[in-house]
């Protein structure tokens, strides 16, 4: 009978049909000490929400392909592994933040001279980008002011607010798929093969510095190559009326 004080009210085979997993398997994660044992009443074996919570953590730890020797590692934690992951998921999901800033409708508006007939097919284009975010306070946060001076500079020379918009969501378009290549890239050649190697301690300084390096090294490889096909597309475009004028010589 279980105790009435006791969190733990269900059987391995309730355990089972709750986590989704097998009997075999609680048993097998047991055994290796990934799951605490049972609390043992007249012989039968309880299992109760740490049971069920930690199960959930295993397979989700699966999922991302980990393998159970680096699974046990992380939940031991007697080298800090643990607080390494949750430190390079963190790195992976917000690694290249700047500080934002915080603008006035009129401030815009004297940024970017948008009369008013304008202005809210702007803010709705800069909202639905994510260059602009309406605050409930009123005013707009700039998540990138860099973004937007680059926006601000490009207007200056005559180009209208609305095209160097429609200019930025090409860009973000290219831009998300080239971030894609070189997570896959470090992905397949450098976590993986960590992940297989049991995320040795000794290793952990090498992927730091490889999270830490991630961006800058993309940045500067989409960089090397816009800018040859930037003068590519300016030659091709400007070239022929170039040549065309009088006194220009081929």
């Amino acid at each position: 009978m279980a105790a009435v004080d006791s969190p733990n009210t269900l059987t391995i085979e309730q355990l089972a049909a709750q986590s989704g997993m097998t009997v075999r398997n609680i048993r097998a994660h047991q055994a290796r000490g990934l799951l605490a044992p049972p609390e043992v009443r007249l012989r039968v074996g309880y299992y109760g929400p740490d049971h069920v919570s930690r199960l959930k953590l295993i397979h989700d730890l699966q999922e991302e392909g980990f393998n159970l020797n680096g699974i046990k590692r992380l939940l031991d934690d007697s080298d800090g592994s643990s607080e390494r992951l949750q430190r390079f998921k963190r790195a992976l999901a917000t690694p290249y933040d700047e500080p934002s800033e915080v603008l006035t409708a009129a401030e815009l508006g004297g940024k970017f001279r948008v009369d008013g007939a304008q202005a809210p097919d702007v803010l709705a284009k800069a909202e639905q980008l994510g260059v602009l975010v309406a605050r409930d306070g009123g005013g707009y946060e700039v998540p990138s002011p860099s973004l937007l001076a680059v926006a601000e500079e490009v207007v200056s020379r005559g180009i209208s607010v609305l095209g160097a918009l429609a200019v930025f969501e090409e860009l973000e378009r290219h831009c998300d798929a080239v971030a894609r290549a070189f997570v896959r890239l470090f992905v397949r050649e450098v976590w993986r093969p960590f992940q297989a190697d049991d995320m040795p301690p000794e290793r952990w300084p090498e992927i730091d510095e490889s999270i830490e390096r991630l961006g800058p090294l993309a940045s500067d490889a989409l960089l090397a190559i816009f800018q040859q096909r930037m003068r590519t597309q300016i030659e091709s475009a400007f070239g022929d009326s170039i040549a065309s004028e009088p006194g220009v010589s081929s």
